[in-house]
């Protein structure tokens, strides 16, 4: 079963390759996914990345801390997303 890893405070120069690079040295990465700013197209510094369970924890655990381009990453198991609830209409 794949788990889905949180990836925070990525440089903004960070690519979905790099990332895929640095995850991949520790099992198969099926997905990578950098979250960006739906007005500039900038990453907003975290993303995601989708691995196999026991290649997911080995990640997670040699790459929470550790730095990619002079900033500490921060690396844990993502939290299921919340349903957003229906706020009624925006006036």
């Amino acid at each position: 079963m794949s788990k889905k890893i949180y990836v925070g405070n990525l440089p903004f120069s960070a690519t979905e390759e790099g990332i895929r690079d640095l995850f991949a040295q520790h099992g198969e990465v099926h997905s990578v996914a950098v979250i960006t700013d739906r007005e500039t197209g900038q990453s907003r510094g975290f993303g995601f990345v989708e691995m196999e369970g026991a290649d997911a924890s080995k990640a997670i655990a040699a790459l929470d801390q550790t730095e990619m381009d002079g900033r500490s990453l921060r690396v844990n198991e993502a939290k299921p997303r919340e349903k957003q609830s229906s706020r009624g209409p925006r006036w």
